[in-house]
């Protein structure tokens, strides 16, 4: 038995002949393995970029709030140049260039290939150089130093200041200024930025509510003037009433506006004088102080509340300098406010027309060119809404809205121009072919025998579609709504035409009757990179700031759409076990 056994093992191995291994690559071709790894390979590429992204967006927004060192460099030719390193580069220098350097120099760059490295440095005080940043090649350097006294301070005007202070005022009587630990120089501080909020909240909430009734007494009196004509006894009647209110408004107005002016006095001479590394000084006042620390004497401890700090001005206050710096609080109020209102546009109108394409509708040319047009309207480019939303919204029925109810404002519109409501409805038009066709596959996706089986037990088609159809079809629709909310959130063309702006002075929501204003402009965080990467004085310097709104409005896009993802999860659950 074992010899039969021995006998059938071949002792070598035999040639496969070409036709077989012909027919295994003809088998591998008909499997598909070939377009399988190159699928596989499209997935995997698609990943490493879109994971590639996000961890750039991610590291750069992350690391923008670390204060960073303050270096004090010195080249050969005596300058010295104080600031934050911003990034690095190579750079090729020139034949002529390369020859005025010493020897060791020149065979160094010429071993590097003609490249040389050299530093952008952040130097603030725009105030005394005209410029935000400085290129400084390595190879000048002689000397590079980390004094503990050399300041980082953020202002409200003029961008950031890099020196030293020399001494501040406290109500006039000059002070000796040692550290910052300084308890006299903190509380004096502390006062100014406190009487500059009161300065700030006279203004625009005690002054501006002034200036509201004012501004509504006189569209009533305009209302009645139309109404009746000013010969009338309710035009006089309501013209001595607003006489006399308007007495009184303004004495409480000039009476505001005395208080706001002594303290303006007072932090006038509640002062700090400054010195930029060159030696030349200049005093502002310590209200104007934001925040301020020895960037090069910082415990770790210190570090983390500084950037901390930082984030909570980001995420709760306006911004300013161009809005380079500062806070993004109104742009994403109105991000949020938008998204979330065209969302409540465009879900009802989504689902109610596909309902009626596939449930009501009877199937044929004019229901089939319906869901063409459908299709190729989610192909149109969005600035195309956006000026179909600026003609008909804004001009055609805001225009006509104002003519009917708000005569007295005119000539100045009120809903006849670029707004909240008006951008909302733009992309929701944009973005109702998303949730249309969605919605028509969910409710496809529905078994047919659970519409026959609840209309054979006497419910009617509407009972079916309630109870029945919709109920199963949610989590597809959700879908729908969250891939809309995604698109919508993110677009920046038609806003441009239709309301959105580079600061808004007025919050959408305010204490005024009726409380939400539809009808003003608002900012967005889409724009405001825009903005910031392409509009101010200084791209370097809104470089960083790209970043950080970016990867908020990634967040929030994130946010809202986790949020409906985990409803349409628990829809899912719910009817999961009535799916077939």
């Amino acid at each position: 038995m074992m010899s039969a056994i021995t006998e059938t093992i071949p002792t070598e191995v035999e040639a496969v002949p070409m036709s077989q291994a012909s027919t295994r690559h003809t088998d591998m071709r008909s499997r598909g393995e070939p377009a399988l790894w190159a699928l596989g390979g499209a997935l995997a590429l698609g990943i490493v970029m879109i994971v590639g992204f996000l961890a750039l967006v991610f590291w750069n927004g992350v690391a923008t709030f670390v204060p960073k060192p303050l270096p004090v460099v010195t080249d050969a030719s005596g300058n010295v140049t104080a600031g934050e390193p911003f990034r690095e580069e190579l750079f090729r220098l020139q034949p002529d260039e390369l020859a005025k350097l010493s020897p060791e120099w020149q065979a160094r760059i010429e071993k590097d290939g003609g490249f040389a490295s050299r530093t952008l440095y952040r130097l603030g005080n725009f105030d005394f150089y005209g410029d935000d940043f400085r290129w400084v090649p390595d190879f000048t350097l002689v000397k590079t130093e980390y004094p503990k006294n050399m300041l980082f301070v953020e202002r409200l005007e003029w961008g950031p200041f890099v020196g030293t202070i020399k001494n501040f005022k406290l109500d006039g009587v000059e002070q000796p200024f040692s550290t910052l630990d300084d308890p006299k120089f903190l509380a004096a501080h502390d006062a100014a930025r406190d009487r500059w909020r009161e300065i700030r909240d006279i203004e625009r909430d005690r002054i501006g509510a002034i200036n509201h009734d004012i501004e509504e007494a006189r569209l009533g009196l305009r209302k009645i003037e139309l109404k009746t004509g000013k010969d009338s006894a309710d035009y006089k009647a309501a013209q001595a009433e607003g006489q006399a209110r308007q007495v009184d408004l303004t004495r409480a107005y000039d009476q505001l506006a005395a208080q706001a002016q002594k303290l303006r006095e007072r932090n006038a001479t509640n002062t700090v004088t400054v010195v930029e590394i060159g030696g030349r000084d200049k005093t502002v006042e310590l209200s104007q102080l934001v925040r301020f620390y020895a960037a090069n004497d910082l415990s770790f401890a210190q570090k983390v509340g500084v950037y901390f700090s930082r984030w909570v001005e980001f995420l709760t206050t306006e911004p300013r300098e161009a809005n380079t710096e500062g806070g993004v609080l109104p742009a994403i109020f109105g991000t949020a406010a938008m998204t979330l209102l065209m969302v409540v546009v465009v879900a009802p109108f989504g689902v109610i027309t596909a309902l009626y394409l596939r449930e009501y509708a009877k199937q044929g040319r004019l229901v089939s060119f319906v869901r063409i047009s459908v299709n190729n309207l989610a192909g149109v480019p969005s600035i195309v809404y956006g000026v179909f939303g600026l003609g008909f919204f804004a001009y055609v029925l805001g225009g006509s809205l104002d003519a009917l109810f708000y005569p007295e404002r005119l000539p100045n519109p009120t809903f006849g121009t670029g707004g909240l409501m008006w951008a909302a409805l733009t992309l929701a038009l944009l973005t109702v072919p998303v949730v249309i066709v969605a919605t028509e596959e969910a409710l496809a996706a529905v078994p047919r025998s659970m519409r026959e089986g609840s209309l054979a037990c006497g419910a009617s088609k509407w009972q079916t579609i309630k109870y029945i159809i919709l109920p199963r079809a949610m989590p597809g629709i959700m879908t729908g709504i969250i891939l809309s909310m995604a698109r919508g959130a993110g677009e920046v063309a038609p806003l441009m035409l239709i309301g959105v702006v580079k600061l808004a002075p007025q919050l959408p929501v305010d204490g005024f009757f009726p409380f939400v204003h539809l009808e003003r402009s608002f900012m967005h965080l889409g724009f405001h990179i825009f903005d910031v990467g392409f509009q101010s004085r200084n791209a370097e310097a809104g470089k960083p700031m790209v970043f950080v709104t970016t990867m908020l409005l990634m967040a929030l896009i994130f946010i809202m759409n986790i949020s409906a993802i985990i409803i349409r999860n628990r829809l899912k659950r719910k009817f999961q076990g009535s799916q077939f």
